[in-house]
């Protein structure tokens, strides 16, 4: 089976080395050496001040709400991973869900405003597979209201907007370094920020508040990232461009062979610099898209319906009253991300598009 990812990994040796040094240092938590130089060269990578490793994404999103003393309702989208929902709710915060963009299925800044109200205590939008949210759009809204913005960035590692690291943009960002991701740690994640006083309190949060032996100056949780992670990270980040690469020829062979196809269009990608996470694209509506999925299934690839059913129609928010969100319905009925990473090969990617063709011409 052809899964839709497929875990990019260092060279095993490079990777033993570290592992042989972090044995003999009997050093595996706790702000280790492999960590600290993760940081630093993750900073170094992605173009912004501080970084904070953390276990993973969830935990640091939660983390960053504590820090922001995030209190009653937070506006966000309901086309993401459940994570970016359950963070919410596992902190007793109460999600008021905008509707989104047709065109690059990120959170919508109109739809924002039609929501925003005194209850209001933050934003927090996604970068959908990577693509940056309108961020000029929402600081302005952020401003006006004296609320956060905050990003779940967990797919927009190495994205630029005009230039800039998209994680620049707003009060924080979170990026999600697991095991599926095109950087990845096995598990982890990191918080970014370019404020100075916030990275510290995070870094106090993810260490249980500790300062020091005697005393915790806040109530802490434990995100710390183990050696074992951080180290297979350091690694990563070296052929990170090099898998970028791959990607995007990969991605751009998919347009070539399917942008023609009548019923069938791409998200809108405005990042001035793009990392080719995912390959997402868009069919009319479900019956067809589910016999896509079917078709490529009896063929041994595993796409998926990234991101089907929507966060307000999944059981687990039965009892939790919503807005309508008509858009975000659509791309959600629509939507199916192909395999996509850097050791797939070409030929692959010729015989999943002629599935796809054959598949939407025989249902039409």
């Amino acid at each position: 089976m052809i899964n839709v990812t497929k875990t990019e990994m260092p060279d095993i040796t490079k990777y033993e080395e570290m592992l042989r040094d972090i044995w003999d240092s009997a050093w595996f938590t706790n702000d280790g050496k492999y960590v600290q130089l993760l940081e630093k060269k993750l900073a170094a990578y992605l173009r912004v001040r501080h970084v904070s490793a953390i276990t993973n994404a969830t935990i640091a999103l939660q983390i960053l709400y504590k820090a922001l003393n995030f209190e009653g309702e937070v506006i966000t989208t309901p086309f993401t991973f459940a994570a970016t929902t359950t963070s919410l709710l596992w902190e007793k915060l109460t999600p008021v869900f905008a509707d989104i963009d047709a065109s690059t299925f990120n959170i919508s800044p109109e739809s924002i405003k039609q929501r925003i109200s005194e209850k209001t205590s933050a934003i927090l939008a996604v970068h959908v597979y990577g693509n940056p949210c309108d961020v000029e759009a929402l600081a302005k809204i952020g401003k006006k209201y004296h609320v956060p913005v905050i990003y779940d960035a967990a797919h927009a590692f190495g994205v630029e907007y005009d230039h800039t690291s998209v994680l620049s943009y707003g009060d924080a960002s979170v990026l999600s370094f697991h095991a599926t991701k095109l950087f990845n740690t096995a598990e982890g994640g990191a918080i970014i920020t370019e404020n100075h006083e916030l990275d510290a309190l995070v870094k106090q949060l993810r260490n249980f508040g500790i300062t020091g032996e005697e005393d915790s100056v806040a109530a802490g949780t434990n995100g710390k990232m183990s050696e074992i992670h951080a180290a297979l990270g350091v690694l990563n980040i070296d052929e990170t461009e090099e898998r970028i690469e791959k990607r995007k020829k990969l991605y751009n062979q998919y347009k070539n062979n399917l942008e023609h196809i009548s019923g069938i269009t791409f998200q809108q990608i405005i990042a001035s610099k793009y990392n080719y996470a995912y390959m997402p694209i868009l069919f009319e509506n479900r019956k067809i898209r589910d016999a896509v999925f079917h078709a490529l299934i009896k063929t041994g690839v595993k796409s998926r319906k990234y991101f089907y059913p929507l966060i307000t129609d999944q059981t687990f928010m039965k009892n939790i009253e919503h807005n309508q969100t008509p858009i975000a319905e659509r791309i959600s009925d629509g939507i199916l991300c192909l395999p996509l990473f850097s050791t797939l090969l070409s030929s692959t990617v010729h015989t999943i598009s002629d599935t796809i063709k054959d598949a939407v011409h025989a249902i039409k």
